[in-house]
C-alpha cells in the first residue's frame, strides 16, 4: 500500500556533501514522521534524524550541525542534506515513516530498501 523510495546516495569524499531523498508513494492522506537511519557494516541501524509534519525535527548527537532534515508535505517526500560527511558517515541509509494515513488505516514501521552512501578518499 504504500512504497518508500530512496535515492541521492553515493561516493563522496571526506568534507563533502550529499542530498539525499526519501519519495512515499501510495494512496496517502498524510504522514506524521519521516526519518532517516543507517547501518553500517556489522553494527546496528540507528536513529539519525526524524522529522515530524509540523516540522519538529530530532537528530542523532553524531549529525548535529552537520545534516539537515527537511520534507514537503505536499509531495510526501523528506530529504536529508549532508555536509562535512566524515568517514564514519558511511552506512546504508534507510527512510522510515509513521503514522502513515491510507483512507482510514494508520500505517507504522514503513520503510524504504536502502541507499549506500560511501565516505572515502
Amino acid at each position: 500500500q504504500v512504497q518508500l523510495v530512496e535515492s541521492g546516495g553515493g561516493l563522496v569524499q571526506p568534507g563533502g556533501s550529499l542530498r539525499l531523498s526519501c519519495a512515499a508513494s501510495g494512496i496517502i492522506s498524510s504522514i506524521y514522521s519521516m526519518g532517516w537511519y543507517r547501518q553500517a557494516p556489522g553494527k546496528q541501524r540507528e536513529l539519525v534524524a526524524t522529522i515530524t509534519s509540523s516540522g519538529t525535527t530530532n537528530y542523532a548527537d553524531s549529525v548535529k550541525g552537520r545534516f539537515t532534515i527537511s520534507r514537503d508535505n505536499a509531495k510526501n517526500t523528506a530529504y536529508l542534506q549532508m555536509d562535512s560527511l566524515k568517514p564514519e558517515d558511511t552506512a546504508v541509509y534507510y527512510c522510515k515513516a509513521d503514522g502513515v494515513r491510507v483512507f482510514t488505516t494508520t500505517l507504522n514501521d514503513c520503510w524504504g530498501q536502502g541507499t549506500q552512501v560511501t565516505v572515502s578518499s
